[in-house]
């Protein structure tokens, strides 16, 4: 059996067309064209803006032409992050059902947000459907910005209900979500002749689980880019450590699941630091046991390299990492069990011969908090003789206790299932607070099937749950096409 076989079978055919395309962030032309052609296959009215954005419409059923229009929106980009080389740019996804979980090969599955995507697609075109009129709006570059939402073309929406499809939990509707930001902190170093008389090793964390920045940080997951850094600084205060390079991390809402550095030291110490990297190694199994089953640190000879980084900077970029805030900040007095603030060390990367720039993320629902951890994050930095810029951030989604679709969303659900869902907001960002402020009428909320592991190659998704999503979908298209505007 394959994913085409499952049920409802139109949104699982649609999905696996999706899988098959590439859509990395950014690179959204092949999946912008896949929609493009949706459109005339289907003769449904379809128009872009100078972003890339797209939106398809659907008439009114006949007899609800006066209902008001509803938008439903998914954004076209995935994460992209494996456990093996694999190709984003060119190659399809390889899906793989397990029980009642679909997963990938090894990738990230892209379910965040190709299976919102599949089913925006097609409820514009199952013949069963009522509804009023329906756009559908599918932005860019969701995963790396928000670009999309953040310069949508003037007119391209008229809708007064938004339905976001980028939740990921079965019998949640969430009305509201963080802001975050980006701080990217830059070292500057100098490169210096390698020791001809020391020993260099390679030290690697990888196999971490890794996983949403926003949605996962909770769960105390390790981050790759502290563990490496960790033995590095414990070693740096028994031997001169000279480093060489150090790398960790890919994407800043992710949990870096891997990391590597490659270090000098005095061939007379190495004896020692073996005894201490075994000793250590026991320490974060015991640490993580139970939780992180795959994770692996290992160590291994390493070729003597023509330069090192100068002595300064490798002791300051190992400090700062390691000392760097990292996880939950606060929890929400309002909402039991959420995440108001946290922060993210993401990534450390050599740039060229001469930089190495560190991304973080930071997230909050108090848009006050998510500044000032940016900016603890920023003088921590500044302390380690970095060069700290902030991006321009979006904003949180305020929740709406009023909201008319919320209420509607609910009504559905317990119609359908018998009981009440929990509504609730998400510590992870969603574009409905960029769309909110372009848009500030909208009546919005945010739903979808159950997901887990998203932006990790551990995504998967729940079988059972899609066909719950779909129905709940339809049921709610039939409800707000007998109200009148």
């Amino acid at each position: 059996m394959t994913i085409k076989d499952l049920k409802p079978t139109l949104v699982w055919e649609i999905f696996d067309e999706i899988t098959k395309i590439p859509r990395p962030s950014k690179k959204e032309e092949k999946i912008r064209q896949y929609l493009l052609d949706f459109a005339a296959k289907h003769n449904l009215a379809v128009k872009t803006d100078p972003i890339g954005n797209v939106v398809m419409t659907r008439p009114a059923t006949p007899g609800h032409e006066d209902a008001p229009t509803i938008i439903l929106q998914g954004h076209m980009d995935m994460v992209c992050e494996s456990n093996k080389p694999f190709d984003f740019d060119n190659n399809p996804i390889t899906t793989i059902i397990d029980g009642d979980w679909v997963h990938a090969d090894g990738t990230t599955l892209g379910a965040d947000n190709g299976i919102g995507m599949a089913a925006a697609m097609a409820a514009l075109i199952d013949p069963e459907i009522v509804c009023g009129p329906i756009e559908a709006l599918f932005t860019m570059d969701e995963e790396t910005g928000m670009t999309g939402a953040n310069n949508l073309g003037e007119g391209m929406i008229s809708g007064d209900i938004l339905l976001n499809l980028d939740s990921e939990d079965d019998g949640q509707i969430f009305i509201g979500c963080a802001g975050g930001v980006d701080t990217v902190c830059t070292f500057n170093y100098k490169r210096s002749l390698a020791p001809v008389d020391f020993t260099y090793l390679k030290i690697a964390v990888s196999g971490g689980l890794g996983g949403h920045s926003g949605g996962d940080i909770h769960l105390g997951h390790a981050n790759a880019n502290k563990l490496l850094t960790r033995f590095l600084w414990e070693q740096s205060q028994k031997h001169e450590i000279n480093l060489v390079e150090i790398d960790g991390g890919n994407l800043r809402n992710a949990i870096p699941r891997a990391a590597h550095a490659v270090f000098g030291i005095n061939p007379g110490h190495k004896h020692q630091l073996v005894a201490d990297f075994n000793d250590y190694c026991a320490r974060v199994a015991n640490e993580y046991q139970g939780l992180e089953t795959t994770l692996k640190i290992e160590l291994e000879s390493a070729e003597k390299p023509e330069y090192v980084i100068d002595a300064a900077t490798s002791v300051n970029i190992v400090r700062a990492i390691y000392s760097a805030p990292h996880g939950v900040v606060s929890m929400s007095r309002e909402l039991e069990g959420l995440v108001e603030t946290s922060t993210n060390l993401a990534s450390v990367k050599m740039k060229g011969n001469d930089e190495i720039v560190v991304t973080t993320s930071q997230r909050s629902s108090v848009d006050s908090r998510k500044w000032d951890i940016a900016n603890q994050v920023e003088a921590h930095f500044q302390l380690a003789g970095a060069k700290v810029e902030h991006g321009e951030g979006y904003p949180g989604w305020q929740p709406n206790m009023n909201s008319r679709i919320m209420h509607i969303i609910g009504d559905a659900y317990t119609e359908l299932y018998g009981e009440k869902p929990i509504i609730t907001a998400i510590h992870a960002g969603l574009e409905c607070g960029l769309l909110l402020e372009t848009y500030p009428n909208l009546d919005m909320a945010s739903f979808g099937p159950t997901l887990r592991g998203v932006h990790s190659p551990s995504e998967r998704m729940q079988i059972s749950t899609v066909a719950r999503f779909w129905d709940q979908l339809k049921l709610i298209l039939k409800k707000v096409a007998d109200l009148k505007k």
